[in-house]
């Protein structure tokens, strides 16, 4: 589609002649075409047409909201693969966005995910992340997070389910709906309400395709299982991403930036100490530990246990006795 400009010093001016190939391209319909030629013949400047769309301006700054949001992707800890997938389908939009505009076919993916990993990895975290990014590629209207589980979805008695799990999806459009532990509406068998709301689920995310993202995250093994429980799942979710645990050395990284975010920090002792701890227990923390959820537990205990610590010179203490956290305040922990 394009519009007409009467600024004599318009970006990349479109003459008679290329005018008519749009038109010929099937770009421009047949009334436009007549107007734009009469405004080209009668206009009293140098009228020109150029092809309608966001300005350069617009571009670049849709283009730095997109990269201020990667930024933040990138600073998360780990991920690697997680990170590179998101920088794939963020390339996915934009080329097919590029394709339409210049009239060539240009395919519409179903963008629904599978997150499959432990908590604590940044599952959603991560669907915040792209509910930004699909807002601000204008994929998504808005962009919002909903994160629900079994209990928003499931209702107590026949026909009840499909309705209330309808509610949470229109609740959803223009952004995100985020089911955790997805698996546990199929946790009761074929005559367990939880698969009226799986059918909905599916059946919204055709119909709704273009509307709202669906995330169903979850352990893996479990979500491997309930992928099964619905032939439309599987084909309706084709973006599978895996969240592996935390290595000691990331844990460390994320204990160090919830430190630094809550103006806090470690004695030289305490982060030597803290780092060979998680060396040695790496492996041997709970299935349900909580990756960076653990880490943040630790530390809050530990900003505790500091303040317990300062309470007998709370007077006298200093801004640095305030924000440091010492070896004797972590080593409950192990």
């Amino acid at each position: 589609m394009i519009e007409l400009l009467n600024t004599p010093d318009s970006d990349s001016p479109l003459t008679r002649q290329e005018v008519m190939a749009l038109f010929q391209s099937g770009n421009l319909s047949a009334d436009k075409t007549v107007r734009h030629l009469r405004q080209l013949d009668t206009s009293l400047g140098p009228g020109v047409v150029r092809p309608s769309g966001p300005s350069i301006h617009g571009q670049e700054s849709r283009r730095n909201r997109v990269e201020a949001v990667l930024h933040d992707l990138d600073h998360l800890v780990g991920l690697k693969d997680v990170k590179h997938m998101i920088h794939e389908i963020r390339a996915y939009i934009e080329v097919q966005q590029k394709r339409q505009q210049l009239g060539l076919a240009s395919s519409s993916q179903a963008l629904h995910m599978i997150f499959s990993g432990a908590p604590g990895t940044g599952k959603t975290t991560v669907a915040r992340i792209m509910g930004r990014l699909f807002q601000t590629l204008e994929v998504l209207p808005k962009g919002q997070m909903l994160e629900v589980e079994r209990a928003d979805l499931v209702g107590e008695y026949i026909g009840h389910t499909a309705q209330k799990t309808r509610d949470v999806i229109k609740r959803a459009l223009g952004g995100v709906l985020f089911v955790d532990e997805a698996y546990s509406l199929a946790r009761g068998g074929d005559k367990d309400f939880g698969k009226e709301a799986i059918d909905t689920l599916v059946k919204a995310m055709e119909d709704e395709r273009d509307q709202f993202l669906l995330i169903l995250a979850g352990y893996p093994e479990e979500m491997s299982g309930f992928l099964s429980t619905n032939p439309g799942l599987r084909s309706r979710c084709p973006i599978q991403m895996y969240f592996p645990d935390y290595a000691p050395s990331e844990l460390m990284a994320i204990c160090r930036d919830m430190l630094l975010e809550r103006q806090y920090q470690l004695t030289m002792e305490a982060d030597r100490q803290l780092t060979d701890s998680f060396i040695r227990r790496h492996g041997q923390w709970h299935v349900n530990a909580g990756n960076a959820r653990l880490v943040r537990n630790m530390m809050e205990r530990a900003i505790r246990r500091q303040a317990a610590r300062l309470m007998a010179h709370l007077d006298s203490a200093t801004r640095d006795d305030l924000m440091t956290l010492t070896w004797a305040d972590w080593e409950g922990e192990w």
